[in-house]
């Protein structure tokens, strides 16, 4: 057998007869399967020995030969070779037909290969081929021409007429006859010849067909081959046949198709050995032609041919495609050994990089390794009493089992697994119980909840995999999310709670104003009852040993609180005193107006002047920041230690705190009575001018819905003004901890305006709260909304998937490559708005990118930031503070490395915060990010109310349509030329917008009802749209290029995304808008190879005019394309990974035809052919690495933190 890592690339092809009978290692005669009674294959049948190989390893079917001494031996009586029954899985047969028989895919496909090679309609070759028709193939000296269809009668005139002077046939074997004589060079010629000249439908058929007959001239395919005189016949194993229980046999498919097709060739043979009359004979071949065809693909061509119970059989090609098919069923995705799976539970006790495993399931799992642990501690003698004392679990198991999985990682998953998070690796834990415990902080990642869900576990077996695991996949170094690069481990719920509820000032409270020596004394006053948890005391600075304040600062005294000192208590010395939830405390460092700096000063004045409410308590979002701050200063190991503190404290406190609901908590406020009443007035006021015909039935809705939304707005302010500070409701919702201010509002304000299931708004609200009830038809008219919430949810997770399943397909074979691509075009960006909200600003847009050029402070002169440097959060707020608007960075759009993008232009590897390294899989990682967020986008298209014109789609249906390409809802009328808006008129059916450029004027037809977005006199540039709507894609590539639809693209993605509230960082989505614009459609060919009308990888279309420039040559002439990302997928060059995405028959029939060689570089062809992938450690470069021994030098001092290992790491050198 071939090794596996070691070949090079795929190539598939059609296979000669000569080729088939290659493979077979005998011919199949007879339809019978096994003997019904010794249940042994019967000889020369589907399953038989002789030519397949023995059901039982190491013995022939007669039973002259048994045991492995006579490996190799034929026997003579039988004549079955003794080897492994496993030759059964891949040894196979053929079938001698009688008569040749087309190949469907060929025939039948869309466009027929067959129809273009002979230049016939595919139904003029169905009629011959199921022989209704007789096809001319020699005219001879008759009027005949050749190809010419005759029917019967025709037929039998024609031959009475001219006798024998020409030639015409039936079947395949006529078409045989006409593929086997054609030229291809000189058909290939005259096509070229026919393209100078032909135009309309005649160029393109030309185009197609030259195509196909190019295909077949440079695969060194012959067109006959399209036609079968010899059926292969696939391993029996791939077809079994088993006994069920009740003594009957289940059977594959496959068996009763091919025995249609040996009965009927057998009937044939006999037939054709009687000299039967033309008309049976014909008939027959029809029928062996029909069954191939089922055989192949059945359900192509016709009814299908259907088993017991009126079910269509399964053919060879229902064995490839879809779902349940061998791509993706069993070479995508396999079963895993060593796994389990089982409830979770929530473990606040572990650590960031633990897991809790139950015991039976860690015995179960790590069974293999604990029977080797007991033999060589000489528990056990052998393997076998090893295995047995595992399976009664003798005490002593459980000891071996505590060294076993010490320090030996498991995978934790959960599905869906969205993103790369959904698989982590942790150490495991013994627990009692049946149940996984979980560590609350990974919860996020995963989306778990306790809840009833449930988690699976791996066991990675070999050295290299436990490796992996704990190096890359340890839940302690996964702590920034790879879609934004911010921390995705941040506390939630009863952790942020505790946070909150230990830094909140409370003004006059217990000890307030008191001075202490230091913290060990506020805080053991704090335990005696003396000062309360939120009361504000001082302290000296200096006693908190932070490195962080000025020095200044460490001479004064610090206003603070108990819990606020025991908060800062979890942080390293050099990180900020955190005295407030402000950015400043955190960038700058403790604010001036929490010192005293005089001595002698009035300490409660000084502290009453403070005001509560100035200063924040820690909220989610701000301890988020904080781990984004102690990550880029202390790294993983220290931050992971951090998080596992604000853990313990963070359940400690909210536990202490006791903070709960009650119904006395929510307050409905007193005014809520006047707003209602006034918005109803107004309600009236619009009512009657509708009824006066002041104002239409839109502008009526529009303003009743406004005043409504406008009342739910100013109740809700009072509400939150009215609420304590320390209310346990408001305290929830501020902290972030659950909960939201829209929540608090129908809980004791109003429910308000509901939408009915189409999307459109109700303009009757729910002006009742639930703390009051609802009325019959409030509650009715607000099932509506829950009702389309839930149907939606199903729709979109459904949705979702297939879009990241799309992503994932077009950019596996995206991997950084190279240090750098030396490219020569920069990117500028600059914020992204949308009307006067900014929906990206330059900071988000240019952090860890890479700078294209010197980057000067606008006033100074100076470098901000050089050439080919990484813009950092330091620079990036420098760019932004010195006022520059625009930024020229490098990106993966101007990226010149093949087959992949280069470490520069990618910038910064968002999940570890440092340089992305070579052979990172970027594209699986961009398609992750996109699709994950997917299920939180809405589907929904806006209805406000019969606003003209169409609706504008926007969430997940807009994502798909802008990576699809397609032609938008909604489409905006857009200009093709720079100039000024002449004239806006209303025409016969619509409207007209003129402009008049420098050189010419146009004019422009928008639909009635359409908002135009331009007015006369302004000036307009080529691609700005003249009404409101989205752009098709297409015509921003054609007015603007190609710079103008990749800003086009990555900005309308981005505005979906953020306006939900989803920070996706921009090169995920410029790897995407990459590979949709990777191709070039050739429109002439000049004098290269390259055919017009075909897509072509941009770098083989230079490549190919730098040939043609060097030979002196007409170069091709092309035009950049745009492709949806199902297109890009399917045009991608590998088949294997085309084939495996979508319309697998398509895709294999044009491969085979073209003969075309898969080189394997993506990911997914190589999973499929079981090679490692060529990511990370699996390229090339990585693969061949050798460690040259050298004498390194003693480490003079062994660091206890870092043990001199360090020095090690240089020797290694990389041999390609």
């Amino acid at each position: 057998m071939l090794d596996v890592n070691n070949f090079e690339f795929m190539k598939i092809g059609l296979a000669s007869p000569e080729k088939i009978r290659s493979w077979s290692h005998g011919e199949v005669k007879k339809p019978e399967t096994i003997n019904y009674r010794t249940l042994k294959p019967e000889k020369e049948g589907l399953f038989c020995e002789k030519i397949f190989g023995p059901t039982r390893d190491w013995e022939c079917h007669c039973g002259k030969y048994k045991r492995v001494r006579y490996k190799g031996v034929v026997c003579d009586r039988c004549g079955v070779e003794v080897t492994r029954a496993k030759v059964r899985r891949e040894r196979m047969g053929h079938i001698e037909l009688a008569a040749p028989v087309s190949h469907i895919w060929y025939f039948k496909g869309i466009p027929s290969r067959m129809g273009l090679v002979l230049d016939m309609s595919p139904r003029a070759l169905e009629e011959v081929i199921y022989f209704a028709s007789y096809v001319v193939t020699d005219p001879g000296d008759t009027p005949l021409e050749k190809k010419q269809l005759l029917s019967e009668k025709e037929y039998r005139s024609y031959r009475e007429k001219y006798g024998y002077a020409f030639e015409a046939g039936m079947g395949a074997e006529a078409i045989k006859k006409l593929l086997q004589e054609i030229d291809l060079d000189k058909e290939a010629e005259q096509l070229k010849e026919e393209l100078r000249t032909a135009q309309g439908q005649r160029r393109n058929r030309a185009i197609k067909r030259l195509e196909v007959v190019e295909a077949f001239r440079q695969s060194g395919n012959r067109p006959e081959w399209m036609i079968l005189d010899v059926l292969p016949v696939i391993p029996p194993e791939l077809r079994p046949m088993v006994q069920l229980d009740g003594g009957r046999f289940a059977t594959s498919d496959l068996n009763d198709l091919y025995r249609r097709v040996i009965n009927r060739n057998n009937r044939l043979k006999r037939l054709l050995d009687l000299g039967a009359p033309d008309i049976i004979v014909q008939n027959e071949k029809r029928m062996l032609q029909e069954a191939v065809d089922a055989l192949i693909d059945n359900g192509r061509r016709g009814r299908p041919v259907t088993g017991p119970g009126n079910r269509p059989l399964k053919s060879l090609s229902h064995m490839l495609k879809g779902k349940q098919g061998r791509f993706r069923q069993n070479l995508l995705g396999k079963r895993v050994d060593y796994s389990g799976r089982s409830v979770i539970v929530v473990g606040p006790e572990l650590k960031m990089y633990q897991c809790g495993l139950p015991k039976e399931m860690a015995l179960e799992l790590f069974k293999p390794f604990v029977m080797k642990e007991l033999v060589s501690q000489g528990l056990a003698h052998n393997i076998k009493s090893a295995k047995r004392k595992v399976e009664r679990v003798s005490p002593e198991v459980w000891d071996v089992l505590e060294d076993v999985i010490r320090e030996h990682p498991v995978l934790l998953n959960r599905a869906p697994t969205l993103h790369r998070l959904g698989i982590q690796a942790f150490e495991p834990v013994l627990v009692e119980g049946r149940a996984i415990k979980l560590h609350p902080l990974v919860c996020t990642a995963y989306n778990a909840d306790f809840d009833g869900d449930q988690m699976a576990v791996h066991v990675p077996l070999s050295a290299e995999a436990q490796a992996e695991a704990r190096i890359l996949m340890l839940a302690a170094h996964n702590i920034l999310n790879p879609k934004d690069g911010k921390p995705v481990v941040t506390p939630t719920q009863d952790m942020v709670l505790g946070s909150y509820y230990l830094t909140i000032e409370k003004e006059g409270g217990k000890g307030e104003g008191r001075i202490f020596a230091d913290p060990n004394e506020a805080i053991a006053a704090y335990e005696r009852g003396i000062v309360g948890l939120h009361s504000r005391i001082a302290l000296p600075a200096a006693s908190l040993n932070k490195t962080s304040f000025t020095a200044a600062q460490q001479d004064a005294l610090l206003i603070t609180t108990v819990g606020k000192l025991i908060f800062n208590e979890i942080f390293p010395a050099d990180f900020p005193y955190i005295n407030t939830g402000s950015k400043e405390n955190l960038l700058k460092g403790t604010p001036d107006r929490y010192f005293i700096f005089e001595k002698g000063a009035d300490l409660p004045a000084r502290i009453r002047d403070l005001n509560v409410a100035d200063s924040q308590a820690i909220v989610k979002g701000y301890l988020g920041s904080i781990i984004a701050d102690c990550f880029r200063r202390y790294g993983t190991t220290e931050t992971a230690v951090i998080l596992d503190r604000i853990k313990k404290l963070g359940f400690h406190y909210s536990t202490k705190a006791g903070i709960t609901i009650s119904v006395a908590d929510i307050t409905v406020p007193k005014e809520k009575e006047e707003i209602l009443a006034e918005a109803e007035k107004n309600v009236q006021v619009v009512q009657n001018q509708y009824r006066r015909g002041l104002i239409t039935e839109d502008e009526r809705y529009g303003r009743v819905i406004s005043i409504w939304g406008r009342a739910k707005d100013d109740l809700t302010d009072v509400l939150m003004r009215s609420l304590d500070r320390f209310n346990p409701i408001y305290m929830m919702a501020n902290s972030g901890a659950r909960g939201n201010v829209s929540q608090i509002t129908q809980l004791a304000g109003m429910r308000g305006l509901m939408a009915n299931p189409s999307g459109r708004i109700i303009e009757l609200p729910i002006k009742s709260n639930f703390r009051e009830g609802l009325t019959v038809l409030e509650y009715f008219i607000s099932t509506h909304g829950a009702r389309k919430g839930l149907a939606d949810t199903a729709l979109r997770t459904a949705d979702s998937g297939y879009l990241t399943r799309r992503l994932v397909d077009v950019a596996q074979d995206v991997i950084v490559r190279e240090e750098d691509c030396g490219t020569d075009k920069g990117f500028e960006v600059d914020e992204i708005r949308d009307g006067r909200e900014v929906i990206e600003d330059l900071f988000d847009r240019i952090n860890g990118r890479v700078a294209f050029q010197n980057v000067h402070h606008p006033e100074t002169g100076e470098i901000i930031v050089h050439r080919n440097e990484l813009i950092d959060e330091d620079k990036a707020r420098a760019i932004v503070e010195a006022g520059i608007r625009k930024v020229v960075i490098r990106t993966v759009l101007t990226c010149r490395t093949k087959h992949g993008v280069c470490v520069w232009c990618y910038g910064r590897n968002l999940a570890t915060g440092k340089m992305v390294e070579i052979g990172e899989a970027v594209g699986i990682i961009a398609a992750q990010s996109i699709g994950e967020p997917g299920t939180q986008l809405t589907m929904r298209t806006f209805h406000t109310g019969g606003v003209a014109g169409d609706d504008i789609t926007q969430g997940l249906p807009r994502v798909q349509e802008l990576f699809e390409a397609r032609n938008p809802r909604g489409q905006a009328v857009i200009t093709e030329i720079d100039g000024t808006v002449a004239d806006i008129r209303d025409g016969k059916d619509k409207r007209e917008i003129e402009i008049a450029g420098e050189k010419e004027t146009k004019v422009y037809a928008v639909p009635y009802g359409s908002r135009i977005r331009v007015t006369v006199g302004q000036t307009v540039e080529a691609g700005d749209e003249l009404i409101e709507g989205s752009v098709d894609p297409k015509d921003m590539l054609r007015v603007k290029g190609l710079k103008g639809v990749q800003n086009y693209l990555l900005r309308e993605v981005q505005r979906v995304y953020r306006l939900q509230g989803v920070d996706i960082n921009d090169k995920h989505v410029e790897v995407m808008i990459r590979q949709m614009l990777r191709k070039v459609r050739i429109v002439d060919s000049g004098d290269t190879d390259l055919l017009p009308g075909t897509y072509v990888d941009l770098r083989d279309y230079e490549e190919a005019n730098r040939q043609a420039f060097a030979g002196g040559l007409e170069p091709a002439i092309a035009r950049p394309a745009l492709l949806g990302i199902t297109k890009a997928s399917l045009e991608t060059d590998s088949f294997l990974s085309a084939a495996s995405f979508q319309e697998t028959t398509r895709v294999l029939t044009d491969a085979a035809i073209k003969g075309k060689v898969d080189r394997l570089l993506g990911l997914k062809e190589n999973v499929i052919i079981g090679k490692l992938v060529p990511a990370g450690t699996g390229m090339a470069r990585y693969r061949g690495l050798t460690l040259e021994e050298e004498a390194l030098p003693e480490p003079a001092v062994e660091d206890e933190e870092n043990p001199g290992w360090e020095e090690g790491v240089e020797a290694e050198t990389v041999t390609e």
